[in-house]
């Protein structure tokens, strides 16, 4: 009798460890769902129950990307780029903080940024099935929904990049100076545009393969500033002779060759 108990035992263990693997094989807890939404591109197909007439804006889709180092989030609304910190609690709970935006202006523009920008404010939990994840608030219909696709190359374009070293030395604002040195490659004609310390500066550039970047046809306004202590022609010459550039979260270097950086540029997005 002992040993037909213990088999039947036996067998019923089994079957609900059989069941358990089943289970653990088709069902995702709350823990594992959040673990799968980051570090790739969320792409944006449906908004406020709209499905989104074409995925390119700019050339580009209306998407965002949930950063495991740092607690940040990315991405692009159509017309600017943001960046802000997100928080996930147990039970898919999410919400994003600091969001903060580019102050493009796109007029031809076929939606309004402000309806993607308030889906992040809004949104306090999330669900997520296969390669489709909403943006929920409340038990309320979804305010989002995304599709998955492998995560972008970091994008040198249409950002605001701010000097921070030049030639290794760390570079601060001159009393008098208007603003602080920069530049913005914009994608419209491949056109380069910035300040160098006292006057604006324009020009071309062409991107290749290998992160390699050359400047082109680099002019600047002659605007006389003698009270301001900056070396403008130490920082154009930069543009003269970078060939290739790299980029890691918001810092960019302007390289020659694999000597050290010409100058280092970080990323400022204005809220």
């Amino acid at each position: 009798m002992k040993i037909k108990l213990a088999t039947v035992f036996l067998l019923a263990i089994t079957i609900i460890g059989c069941k358990s693997t089943e289970k653990s094989n088709t069902e995702m807890t709350a823990d594992q769902a959040s673990e799968s939404i980051f570090d790739v591109v969320w792409n944006m197909t449906v908004l406020e129950g709209n499905e989104l007439e074409t995925s390119l804006y700019n050339d580009k889709t209306i998407h965002f990307v949930l950063h495991s180092e740092g607690n940040r989030v990315s991405g692009f609304s159509g017309c600017n780029s943001f960046m802000g910190t997100y928080t996930i609690l147990k039970g898919n709970q999410i919400s994003f903080s600091q969001i903060a935006s580019t102050r493009m202006a796109c007029p031809d523009s076929k939606i309004n940024e402000q309806d993607v920008l308030n889906v992040f404010n809004l949104a306090d939990n999330f669900s997520i099935s296969g390669n489709t994840l909403t943006l929920n608030k409340a038990k309320r219909a979804p305010l989002a929904i995304f599709q998955k696709s492998e995560i972008e190359k970091p994008t040198i374009t249409e950002k605001y990049w701010k000097l921070k070293t030049l030639e290794g030395q760390e570079v601060k604002m001159a009393e008098n100076q208007e603003r602080e040195i920069y530049f913005i490659l914009k994608t419209d004609e491949n056109r380069l545009t910035g300040f160098s310390g006292c006057n604006t500066f324009s020009g071309t550039y062409t991107l290749e393969e290998g992160q390699r970047i050359h400047f082109t046809q680099i002019a600047s306004t002659m605007k006389a500033c003698p009270d301001v202590d900056v070396n403008e022609s130490a920082f154009l010459k930069v543009f003269e002779l970078t060939d290739n550039y790299t980029i890691k979260d918001d810092v960019l270097s302007l390289n020659i060759g694999r000597r050290a950086p010409l100058a280092v540029f970080e990323a400022v997005y204005f809220q």
